[in-house]
């Protein structure tokens, strides 16, 4: 009689498809609080993250995405002004390219250090909650990662997003997207305005914030969006 075949794997469950396997569990280590560089073995910049001072509950975690050809810090900043506010732990990876690993080829590279970066920080930090949240590409990049992965994710910002383009989804997650009217670079006609129908057609939960201005994210915006995480509370 033959051997049984092994398991099969689901495609899903494969980086190609965008999909992480890290999940938040007891910490087996402490790491402290305030700012800090995540490196490679060769001294590589990976991320940066920030995590508020301790309190009596576990952390808010939010994977911050910098848009094309920005830097790590640049997506930290989305939100750090608020981060003891809202009791947030920050992560915000550097991207393996010029962009984000779906805008360039597809799925992979980024998943994986992502995935990757947030098995390192739930190893290190109580957390019982993750958003994933970006600006311009990384944006588009959160939407897509995020309605991917919403058995993992509870929600979504989306700071002047581009397109939402998830190979599988799983969960419901809610989204927060936000735009400028005169955006030039990701015109708000072909881009959230089309895209938040869609997302509210197929179900998910979306709060839409258009604001009078460019290609950025006032402070007015990342404030409302902060507060729009405590909503759920």
């Amino acid at each position: 009689m033959s051997e049984p075949a092994p398991p099969h794997r689901q495609p899903e469950e494969n980086p190609r498809h965008g999909r992480l396997r890290a999940r938040p569990g007891v910490p087996r280590t402490h790491a402290g609080t305030g700012l800090t560089k995540l490196t490679g073995p060769d001294g590589e910049l990976l991320a940066m993250a920030y995590a508020s001072a301790p309190a009596d509950r576990p952390y808010r975690l939010v994977l911050l995405l910098h848009g094309a050809g920005g830097s790590a810090r640049q997506g930290l900043d989305l939100l750090l002004p608020l981060a003891d506010e809202h009791h947030l732990l920050l992560v915000a990876p550097q991207s393996t390219s010029s962009s984000w690993d779906l805008i360039v080829e597809g799925f992979g590279a980024d998943v994986r250090r992502i995935d990757g970066l947030l098995a390192t920080v739930f190893d290190s930090h109580p957390v019982d909650d993750v958003v994933v949240g970006g600006f311009s590409d990384g944006a588009s990049y959160a939407l897509s990662l995020g309605l991917t992965n919403g058995d993992l994710v509870s929600a979504v910002l989306a700071f002047s997003p581009g397109f939402a383009a998830p190979m599988v989804t799983h969960g419901r997650p809610r989204v927060f997207v936000s735009h400028g009217t005169d955006d030039r670079v990701l015109p708000v006609d072909a881009c959230s305005r089309r895209l938040v129908p869609r997302l509210h057609a197929i179900g998910y939960r979306v709060d839409y914030a258009e604001f009078d201005g460019g290609h950025e994210v006032p402070e007015e915006i990342r404030r409302r969006a902060a507060d729009w995480l405590d909503t759920a509370d």
